[in-house]
């Protein structure tokens, strides 16, 4: 059974997923960013490990054998699970194997917001600018005492709410409907928005979902909010972002993921000082890797082996 890892992998990571083959499975990397390697794999893989570039319809057309999609991470936007299902190939997701990884990042986000750790870091770097980093320091703060709002409640809020709270920070939520399990404060979302410090997002990708967080949602937020996201890019309007950004209406952003990625080099976020980016990594650790890679070798195993698979969601 051939299998493929569809990931820019470190050497490291390559050997780690290649010393798992055996037991007539056979598990190769491919790099998301070589087009005709992957291209060449199609044609025999029964399985993808999937991560972020889409496998589209006119991917899964192109893959006569493939059997399983099986996603490392949560969200399946980024698969046609519709022409999936079509074609009686499985898809698999792996829940709550990243949460805690994601809980850390984004609350690491929303502490470099707080101490504008980017433009201070950038700062140190330049020639006299260590002097000039002090004419920041009218806009640290502390997470203690804040209100954060957490829009979603799934996995990684159920982990990050907790930290949030021992650093004194006040967390609130929104969820469709409130959750009678759930230690803090529901909100309306437009309450929460208009509440909170803090907006950190944690909701899947879907119609009802993309662009949430627009003009009309800034316009509520407190002045000087900050907002982070470690979700999906297109949960917000990124132009509403940056003109919240730029014209003060928001204090910082701290942003893992963009409606595009990677993001355009003249995207206007990018050009921002009050912006901490990263590059959709929130969920690589190496505990991630470990948790992820031993369910998705498990579900290889119960497809050859013709049992039932693990969180299958197609």
């Amino acid at each position: 059974m051939k299998v493929l890892f569809h990931f820019d992998a470190s050497d490291a990571l390559v050997r780690r997923v290649g010393a798992l083959s055996g037991g007539g499975i056979e598990i190769r990397c491919c790099p998301e960013s070589d087009a005709a390697a992957f291209e060449r794999e199609l044609h025999e893989l029964e399985v993808i490990w999937h991560v972020l570039k889409p496998v589209t319809g006119e991917v899964i057309a192109r893959a006569p054998h493939l059997r399983l999609i099986q996603k490392i991470g949560s969200g399946v936007n980024t698969i046609d699970v519709a022409a999936a299902a079509g074609r009686g190939i499985a898809v698999c997701n792996l829940p709550g194997t990243n949460s805690r990884a994601v809980a850390e990042m984004a609350l690491l986000l929303v502490l470099a917001c707080l101490r504008r750790l980017g433009e201070l870091d950038r700062a140190v770097r330049r020639s006299g600018g260590w002097r000039e980093a002090w004419g920041l320091q009218d806009g640290f703060g502390e997470l203690g005492g804040r209100t954060v709002g957490l829009v979603g409640y799934g996995a990684v809020p159920r982990l990050l709410a907790p930290m949030l709270a021992a650093l004194g920070a006040k967390p609130v939520y929104w969820t469709r409907a409130a959750k009678p399990d759930v230690p803090y404060p529901w909100r309306a979302l437009e309450a929460l928005l208009a509440e909170s410090d803090i907006v950190s997002l944690h909701l899947p990708l879907a119609p009802d979902t993309e662009k949430l967080i627009d003009a009309k949602a800034f316009a509520r937020m407190k002045p000087g909010a900050i907002l982070v996201n470690t979700a999906r890019g297109a949960l917000v309007d990124e132009v509403a972002l940056a003109q919240a950004l730029r014209g003060g209406r928001l204090g910082a952003a701290g942003l893992d993921v963009f409606a595009q990625e990677p993001p355009a080099a003249d995207h206007p976020l990018l050009a921002l000082p009050n912006v901490v980016c990263a590059p959709h990594l929130a969920w690589l650790t190496q505990e991630t890797l470990t948790r992820s890679l031993d369910v998705a070798h498990e579900n290889v195993r119960r497809l050859r082996d013709g049992r039932p698979l693990l969180h299958r969601v197609a």
